[in-house]
């Protein structure tokens, strides 16, 4: 299933590279320009709850090691508060809202655009999708309903 799943979701995915967030002692840090290969050794395979519908999902959560592995590659953006600052905004999307201000220099709107008909910004000429740690990356019932 996890093949499929990220073989599919890489074959169609609108991103030229990857954006990864995460916290390491309050701290708010990103590693820029990731291949799918790279950020592909921090995919693991969660299930969603019964209650919608089941389904498998690829979610990107690296360990507290990999974090301290990952530290000399990524730059600092400030303190995890940068996290909260839209209140009603979940974590990922006021991390996007950060990387799309910093550094595509445009101001945030959230929108729903599917994976494989853009990135989340376009940074230096390329579709980046902006992720952070613990954050779904697809799932099955989206790959199967536009896919299969």
């Amino acid at each position: 299933m996890m093949n499929w799943m990220m073989e599919t979701y890489h074959a169609n995915s609108a991103a030229a590279e990857y954006w990864f967030g995460f916290v390491v002692n309050h701290l708010l840090y990103v590693v820029m320009g990731m291949s799918f290969e790279d950020i592909a050794q921090y995919f693991r395979l969660d299930r969603a709850s019964s209650k919608r519908g089941g389904y498998a999902k690829i979610r990107i959560r690296a360990t507290a090691a990999q974090l301290r592995e990952l530290l000399p590659r990524a730059v600092l953006l400030g303190d995890e508060s940068l996290l909260t600052e839209i209140a009603n905004e979940n974590k990922g999307n006021n991390f996007e809202r950060v990387i799309v201000e910093r550094y595509e220099g445009r101001e945030w709107v959230k929108d729903s655009t599917p994976f494989w008909v853009a990135g989340d910004a376009t940074i230096n000429g390329r579709q980046v999708q902006i992720k952070m740690n613990d954050a779904e990356l697809t799932n099955e019932k989206t790959l199967r309903a536009r896919f299969a």
